[in-house]
Formats: structure tokens, C-alpha cells, sequence
């Protein structure tokens, strides 16, 4: 995405009725344009000051609305430019017709970002913390939010400032070599560098390591409740959704299509889907419900079997089995609240399975066993790893590079154990400086912040 000098606008509150709609512009028009909406053109506003005013049509002279106005002075605002915002009344026809006169006054509407690209053009964000706004407005769930907020304080930049100090240290060595070529690293700094090397991949790796946690914070995941039909499918349902949502009764059978719903589980967020018994049926409704149940199934990052505890395996309890065996799965034994609940006699016929993570006992009746459900959903994903534990890295990009990172210190680590030529080693090193660069937008090319900032919603 090309930097523009020019002053865009857009509307920063979501399409549709509302009590607020805030329309935001960036540029050194910005001010200029404001006088002409309030007809004006002598106004000299404080800045950072909300005014009452009332906003015109330049060209036709009517009153549009009355509302709060600011002024940002350039270089102390979000983007480090000069920036309006008009707070005027959530009427979506009103908003449209604001900002096609801010058009016709030489604004232009701003690409997805753009504003949050300019602050970081300006030196006002880190690519870090712009990444973190996003991630902030995306979040679904408290521990998200809780992390996206924790990276736009810069939490991230401050992590790997000290791996970034050492790495410098040890490349300013190494370049003071080369300048003295007859002089060789004395065994001791020639140890003292290895280890300072080694220190910083392990400090890079364990951050990198919390990516498996982090991406299941930001992404969540999909988890299908598949079984045979009448074992408590969609009672377990609405018992991990906290409302009556699907349909029970006590005739098999009775969902007939998928139901998805979002949820929160440990402050991740989970798309819960019911799906219709899986059996063989003659029923051409039910016949295209197990077929969803069956592409559902497929798609999901993880699958609950629900068998019936209190009742022996019949042979379409073990046809879900087979169903479920080349993915990841947990198996619920339902109806634990029941006398002739036994998880013994269930137990031997389902235990050995590779993709399978857990047996647990259940009861979708008294709640009893869903605490420990939630977290066994969870626990393939997370490799141990709290979602309160610290800083997370939630971002694809930052991991990717980094790995780039270590690897390129690992290779540089390696020749000078070999005790090669000094400018052979410092071709990885400036590569893991270049990498640690990117992650915070200091060398990142245009054409990468393009395809980041084009993911940001429009206004931000």
C-alpha cells in the first residue's frame, strides 16, 4: 500500500443505526474541511477540545446536523497527522451524506487501515501495536481482548529488545574484528560469543513456543458433538452453550441439521456445532442430516463423541467410532447421573486409539463432568500452556519470522564453532537482526504492510 499525502475519510463506527456515528478524517486538508462543514472559515479550534457546532451543506447551504467536532493538531494525533472527527447522530443517511461532501471537498475514503498505516508511517505505532488494534477489535473473548491490549502497550517490542541489544553486541564484535584483521578472537570471547548466541535462541524459542496457545486464543476452534442418535447430543449442547438452543426430546432423531454456535471455554473461543444421530436411516431428511453431520465432522478441528454410559456399545455407537478415528477426538460417556451408568463396561471396547485424547464421564442432566469436558477440548491445543501465562504470540507473520530469526543465529552459531571468516558469520547474524526488524515494522517492505493493513476494517 502506497503512503499517500493526500486527506482521506471514513466512517470509524459500525454501518447502521446507532445513537453516535464518528466520522474520521487524516490529512493537511483536514481542518480545512472543517471550516467548510461548520461555515467557519475563520475557526481556529483548540486542540483536542470536543466543540458543539453545527455542520452545513457547503454547497446548498442546509443544516445536516449538530454535533461534537475535534481537532487533532499534526504531529499529536493517532496517524501524526492532522485529523477531524465529527461525532453527529447515528443515522446511516445522515453519516453517507457527510462524508460525500467531505468527497466533494477534496477527501478521498480511506483503504482498510490506512489510518493505523499512517500512524505507523509516522513513527506515532510500532507495526506491533497497529497488529494489536486489530487483533483488539477482532477479539471474542476476555483473554483475548486481555492479550491484544498486553501487545498494544508494545509488550511485544519490549520482549525482544533485549535479544535485538545482545545481538548488536555481539555483531559490533565481530565487524571490530574484521576491521583488525590480524588480530583472532581470543578463545575466551570466541566461547563468550557462542554463548551469548546460544542465550538468545533459547529466549527467541521459548516466545515462539507460545504460538500453539496464542493462535488458539485469537483463531479458537471448531468442535463437532457427533453420535448415534437419543445418547444426549443436544443436551450436551445447550448444557456448553447455557441455554436451551437445540431441541430435545426424547424420540430419536429429532435434529435433523447441524446447529453452530459461539462460545467462550478457558477465554477461548469455541464454535460448538449439535449434529443430527449418525445411522442408517430411510428417512430422506435424516439421510441428508447424517450426510452434514459427516462434512461438519470433517471440518472440525476436533470432534466429541457422545456414547451412552448408562446402555452396552451398539453397532452405530461403533460406526460413529470409525466415523471419528483418523481425527482428533474425545470420547463423553453420557447419563452418569443414571444407576445403570458404568464407564468400566464402555471403557475396554473404545480405549486404544491414537487420535484420541480423552475418555471422559458425563452427565448433560446434572452437569456433572462438563468443567472437565471444556478443558479436555482445549488440551490438545494448548501443549500445556496457560492462556494467562504471560505474553502470547497470536500473529502467523511474527512467528514465521521468528523461526527465520533462530534459524539464521543457529547457522551463525554453528560457523563460528567452525572458526570461519568472521563476514560469514555476520551474514546470518544481520539476517536475525533484519527479521527481529520486521516483526516491529522497522525494514517491513511496502508491499507487506499492504497485505497487512488490508486486513484492518475500514476507519481504523
Amino acid at each position: 500500500m502506497e503512503i499517500q499525502a493526500d486527506t482521506i475519510v471514513a466512517l470509524c463506527t459500525p454501518p447502521g443505526r446507532s445513537a453516535i456515528g464518528v466520522i474520521r478524517l487524516s490529512g493537511s486538508a483536514s481542518l480545512k474541511i472543517l471550516r467548510a462543514l461548520i461555515a467557519t472559515p475563520a475557526f481556529n479550534p483548540r486542540p483536542n477540545l470536543l466543540t458543539l457546532r453545527s455542520l452545513f451543506d457547503p454547497f446548498s447551504g442546509g443544516v445536516l446536523d449538530r454535533g461534537l467536532v475535534c481537532f487533532f493538531e499534526a504531529p499529536h494525533s493517532f496517524t501524526g497527522e492532522d485529523v477531524v472527527e465529527l461525532h453527529c447522530h447515528g443515522s446511516p443517511v445522515l453519516l453517507q451524506s457527510i462524508v460525500d461532501i467531505t468527497l466533494k471537498l477534496d477527501a478521498r475514503l480511506a483503504d482498510p487501515g490506512e489510518f493505523s498505516l499512517r500512524a505507523v508511517s509516522n513513527g506515532r505505532l510500532q507495526l506491533t501495536e497497529a497488529e494489536a488494534i486489530r487483533d483488539l477489535v477482532d477479539a471474542q473473548t476476555d483473554a483475548a481482548m486481555k492479550q491484544a491490549t498486553r501487545q498494544l502497550k508494545g509488550e511485544i517490542s519490549n520482549t525482544l529488545r533485549p535479544a535485538k541489544e545482545q545481538l548488536l553486541t555481539v555483531i559490533v564484535r565481530l565487524e571490530s574484528s574484521l576491521e583488525f584483521v590480524e588480530e583472532d578472537l581470543p578463545h575466551v570471547e570466541h566461547e563468550e560469543l557462542i554463548g551469548k548466541l546460544q542465550g538468545i535462541q533459547k529466549d527467541l524459542s521459548r516466545l515462539s513456543q507460545t504460538f500453539a496457545a496464542g493462535k488458539l486464543l485469537r483463531d479458537g476452534l471448531k468442535a463437532a458433538i457427533i453420535g448415534r442418535p437419543n445418547v444426549g447430543k443436544s443436551s450436551l449442547f445447550n448444557r456448553l452453550l447455557g441455554r436451551s438452543r437445540a431441541i430435545v426430546t426424547e424420540i430419536p432423531g429429532t435434529t435433523r441439521d447441524t446447529l453452530a454456535e459461539p462460545i467462550g471455554m478457558h477465554g477461548v473461543p469455541v464454535l460448538l456445532i449439535d449434529t443430527a444421530g449418525i445411522r442408517e436411516s430411510v428417512d430422506q431428511i435424516e439421510a441428508i442430516g447424517v450426510e452434514r453431520t459427516k462434512r461438519e465432522a470433517a471440518d472440525a478441528d476436533i470432534l466429541i463423541v457422545v456414547l451412552d454410559g448408562s446402555a452396552p456399545l451398539q453397532d452405530e455407537d461403533m460406526i460413529v467410532l470409525s466415523e471419528a478415528e483418523n481425527q482428533l477426538h474425545l470420547v463423553a460417556l453420557n447419563k452418569s447421573d443414571l444407576a445403570s451408568f458404568s464407564a468400566s463396561r464402555v471403557e475396554p471396547d473404545i480405549r486404544d486409539n491414537p487420535n484420541r485424547s480423552n475418555i471422559l464421564s458425563v452427565s448433560a442432566k446434572t452437569e456433572a463432568g462438563l468443567d472437565t469436558l471444556r478443558t479436555a477440548i482445549l488440551e490438545p491445543f494448548l501443549n500445556g500452556r496457560s492462556q494467562s501465562e504471560g505474553l502470547l504470540i497470536t500473529n502467523a507473520r511474527h512467528y514465521d519470522l521468528l523461526l527465520r530469526t533462530v534459524s539464521a543465529i543457529q547457522t551463525s552459531e554453528s560457523l563460528l564453532h567452525q572458526r570461519v571468516s568472521e563476514e560469514l558469520v555476520l551474514i546470518g547474524l544481520h539476517n536475525a537482526l533484519r527479521f527481529l526488524d520486521e516483526i516491529t515494522g522497522e525494514t517491513t517492505s511496502d508491499d507487506i504492510l499492504g497485505q497487512i493493513f488490508s486486513t484492518f476494517c475500514i476507519g481504523k
